[in-house]
């Protein structure tokens, strides 16, 4: 039956590398549904999606996307010119002198994303403290529009020294260039912040998705806006299209358009959110979360709440604006195995995708993790997807089997997967350690958040070698990363760089002032984008010894020399009390509650129940060399307040958990699963 009639109807739709994940409540039900993604164009998938789910006119599409992120690791995106200071066009290219890896002579850095003739130097200058000294003349500002022209780029990015203390300049010369009518990338407007290099940097990776993001959120919307039988624009056909952001919200389509750098790990954030959504629904604050999907594996820390960091790479590009602390590795359900020269074992960061995928989908012609753990009998190849799906569990015995003996491996079968599980086990570990160990957290004070399709196939072995108590597999872990942009409200994130000194106590009255400021800012954004109600803001700092080349961020609340020592005590294992401190840069983060807050309290929990399950089957699973006949569970069968010990599989529409020997598990109130490991 069509919903036209509930205008109301919201759904949010996370692009993956495999699978487009749609997630929507019904009747206090969280419905979930899965499809294919479409790599080549992905509103193809999200209309198949809406189209199957019959959402009808109206519906208000809140969209996860790797648009951006896969537009930059393939370096496929505009033609940019970049505009700069005269004498600093080289700096995108310079960078700074860190090495990625110091001993490797043969690394080669990723190239600039604008070539050299297309990079174009101004005449004019302003100091650090914000003093114009030169200002562009119209002699200069003429020939600068006609080199432009004729270089003939896709779009602009602008990026003055010291733009962010006085934009006067900056604003002479995007207003010579506006009769150009391209998309035009500022860096007052984008990111008012120093360090020109990764200022820059952020403003060129801007410009260079700028129009790609342009023309796939402008094909979105007309995909469904002809959903709802509309020759008109999205906006005006009744339906309401939303993108999320790195930064862990929702913003307006028009603004993820003109922004399209504050995409480039939207899913990904989506992820974070609803893992600490889930979490807190079981009483749970310290998270680590643990996303594996099809193409790869996202891992977070969270000590209380998601918080956004300001100094991020994508692609081998630095990008300065609000993102999630996520790290990524090239490990997923679709990663290829392969024998290196010296004959090791290797998995990834090569992936199957969604075409060809695993051998088991039925295309693919080389090993996956996937293949891996359906020969290990962890996945049961009739109940992939709900049964709508059947994995060729024959197809991948045989091809595996001939791909082994080409390759010269002795290996029997099980094995060869035992031993992929084992490598790509080894490369999430070292991932969780990066974001735990590596920052000073002791994974053993927090619980493991495992989603994604693959997720809960691997959590229990990398909690059990991290000694992390206890993991939580959410409900609907398959689609966790479209349930947080589901929850996620709207976020704008302003920020500038002010480079102040003191000793004691910072200058509270400035200090106030210029948050004012940004908080004006805000309210204007908000006002334009017809958002209603106030705003809630949160006031941050970047702070730092004088001396130092790197800041650390706290809440600009109480006293902030007091707060700063205790951070730098905590992260570095020093503090410095008498060393004067510098103030760096302000942070504001504006919040507006949007409607889908009303979810969190929508969906109901989970009613105890005296039955005891039963398992839907017997399998044999190889669990540590040896096969043990395994009961497999239907997740819905599992009752709130039972209490099950491994070794078990239990399996769901969007995903299949692993529950090795000796393991307690339980569901809760909240339809989440636990299970205790030490």
């Amino acid at each position: 039956m069509a919903r036209a009639s509930r205008p109301a109807f919201r759904i949010a739709i996370d692009t993956g590398g495999t699978f487009t994940d749609c997630v929507w409540v019904e009747g206090g039900l969280l419905k979930t549904l899965k499809v294919f993604s479409t790599p080549d164009d992905p509103s193809r998938a999200i209309a198949a999606a809406l189209k199957k789910i019959d959402a009808g006119a109206g519906v208000t599409l809140l969209h996860g996307t790797t648009v951006g992120t896969n537009a930059l690791l393939q370096r496929k995106g505009a033609r940019v010119a970049l505009i700069t200071t005269a004498g600093f066009e080289d700096v995108i290219e310079i960078g700074r002198q860190a090495r990625p890896r110091l001993y490797d002579f043969f690394f080669e850095r990723s190239a600039p994303l604008v070539a050299d003739k297309l990079r174009f130097g101004v005449k004019e200058r302003t100091d650090a403290e914000g003093q114009v000294l030169e200002r562009p003349s119209r002699e200069e500002l003429a020939r600068l529009r006609q080199l432009v022209a004729h270089a003939g780029p896709e779009a602009i990015a602008l990026s003055l020294l010291f733009s962010f203390a006085n934009p006067e300049n900056e604003a002479a010369v995007s207003e010579a260039l506006a009769d150009l009518n391209l998309p035009l990338s500022i860096s007052h407007k984008i990111l008012p912040e120093f360090r020109e290099y990764e200022r820059t940097s952020t403003v060129v990776v801007n410009a260079y998705l700028q129009p790609l993001m342009q023309s796939y959120l402008q094909r979105l919307g007309d995909r469904v806006a002809a959903l709802s039988g509309s020759a008109k624009p999205a906006r005006k056909s009744g339906a309401r299209i939303f993108v999320m952001q790195s930064s862990g919200g929702i913003t307006a389509l028009g603004s993820a358009a003109r922004e399209p750098v504050r995409t480039v790990l939207s899913g990904p954030a989506g992820g974070l959110v609803g893992a600490a959504a889930m979490a807190r629904r079981s009483g749970i604050a310290k998270i680590l979360s643990f996303d594996m999907g099809g193409t790869s594996t996202d891992v977070a820390l969270l000590p209380d709440k998601v918080q956004p960091g300001s100094q991020s790479e994508v692609a081998g590009f630095p990008v300065s604006v609000p993102m999630l602390d996520i790290h990524t590795v090239g490990a997923g359900g679709g990663s290829l195995a392969r024998f290196d020269a010296g004959g090791a074992l290797r998995v990834g960061p090569e992936s199957a995708g969604a075409d060809p995928g695993p051998i088991c989908y039925g295309r693919g012609t080389q090993p996956t993790v996937t293949d891996a753990n359906l020969l290990l009998g962890r996945l049961r190849p009739n109940r992939f997807l709900g049964g709508e799906f059947t994995l060729d569990l024959e197809r991948t015995r045989s091809i595996t089997a001939q791909w082994l003996k080409k390759q010269g491996s002795p290996l029997s079968l099980e094995q060869f997967s035992a031993g992929v599980v084992r490598v790509v086990n080894a490369n999430m570990e070292r991932a969780l350690r990066v974001v735990s160990i590596e920052r000073g957290y002791d994974p053993r004070d927090f619980a493991l958040v495992a989603f994604g399709g693959a997720g809960g196939l691997h959590a229990c072995e990398l909690a059990e070698a991290l000694a992390i108590p206890t993991v939580v597999l959410p409900a609907q872990p398959g689609a966790l990363s479209a349930f947080g942009i589901l929850v996620s409200d709207v976020v704008k994130d302003f920020s500038r760089t002010l480079l102040w000194r003191f000793a004691d106590a910072a200058p509270g009255a400035k200090l106030a002032a210029e948050f004012r400021k940004l908080e004006q800012s805000a309210q204007k954004e908000f006002h334009a984008e017809r958002w209603a109600g106030p705003p809630r803001y949160e006031r941050s700092v970047d702070l730092r010894y004088r001396g130092q080349g790197y800041e650390l961020n706290v809440s600009a609340t109480g006293n902030l020399a007091a707060r700063f020592h205790r951070e730098h005590e905590r992260r570095y294992g020093y503090h410095h009390p008498g060393r004067e401190i510098e103030l760096v840069t302000l942070r504001l983060r504006a919040t507006l509650r949007s409607p889908q807050e009303k979810i969190r309290k929508e969906i109901r929990s989970a009613r105890k129940s005296s039955r005891a399950a039963s398992p839907a089957e017997r399998a044999p699973v190889f669990f540590d060399g040896k096969t043990i006949s395994t009961p497999v569970y239907e997740r819905g069968d599992l009752c709130p307040g039972q209490s099950l010990k491994g070794p078990a599989v239990i399996t769901e529409y969007s995903a299949t958990t692993v529950i090795p020997p000796g393991k307690k598990f339980r569901v809760d109130r909240s339809a989440n699963l636990l299970i205790a490991i030490s």
